[in-house]
């Protein structure tokens, strides 16, 4: 009861500003037996009004074993054990980025698959009603799982902390789901994804 609070300290959370054209650094390892592409931009913070929408296309385009890029660079084209997308937590603008360990001599082809991915999702072959779907269900279905213990309960309650996210975040996840449409998530593809201007 004697304890009186102190001031916290304010973080410099500024606004950067994505390059204005593409950039490729190379790494050369004398020696490797793969090359690791890297293929990363800025994406929204996480209590951005469309993050879960955000989510669930990054599921789509990345974040799955069934999802575009792996189904790809992995499973049609055989250049790459596994290629994904992340999209990190922040509470600024975080990281999105692709990745994929190929095969050294397909290192300019796929980068050439991931750009044209991230390009694909916005334009010519946007979420189909079966993906998202998928995703839907996959993303609902966890849940029991994420809350099994104490310490995932509390994990979840310091999540809504950290990223500022509104009190009845949990409450409303399912609803805010499976409302979603495939529009939707092109909408945000284009409002997001940045395929001319990525940093390689």
């Amino acid at each position: 009861a004697e304890w009186k609070p102190s001031p916290l300290p304010k973080k410099n959370i500024g606004t950067v500003q994505q390059p204005a054209k593409p950039i490729v650094y190379i790494m050369d390892k004398k020696g490797a037996e793969q090359s690791v592409v890297f293929a990363a931009q800025l994406a929204p913070p996480k209590n951005w009004d469309d993050d879960i929408a955000l989510d669930v296309m990054n599921t789509i385009l990345g974040g799955a074993f069934t999802s575009r890029i792996n189904m790809n660079i992995r499973e049609n084209k055989h250049w790459s054990y596994g290629a994904r997308t992340a999209l990190l937590g922040a509470r600024g603008q975080r990281p999105y980025f692709a990745y994929a360990p190929v095969q050294s001599d397909k290192t300019k082809e796929t980068m050439i698959e991931i750009k044209k991915e991230f390009e694909d999702i916005m334009t010519t072959r946007p979420t189909t009603p079966d993906e998202l779907e998928k995703v839907k269900n996959n993303l609902i279905l966890q849940l029991p799982g994420r809350w099994e213990t104490n310490d995932a309960i509390i994990g979840s309650l310091a999540h809504i902390v950290t990223y500022n996210l509104p009190d009845n975040y949990y409450d409303t996840y399912t609803t805010n789901i499976r409302t979603l449409s495939c529009e939707k998530i092109t909408d945000v593809a284009k409002k997001v994804l940045l395929p001319s201007t990525l940093l390689w």
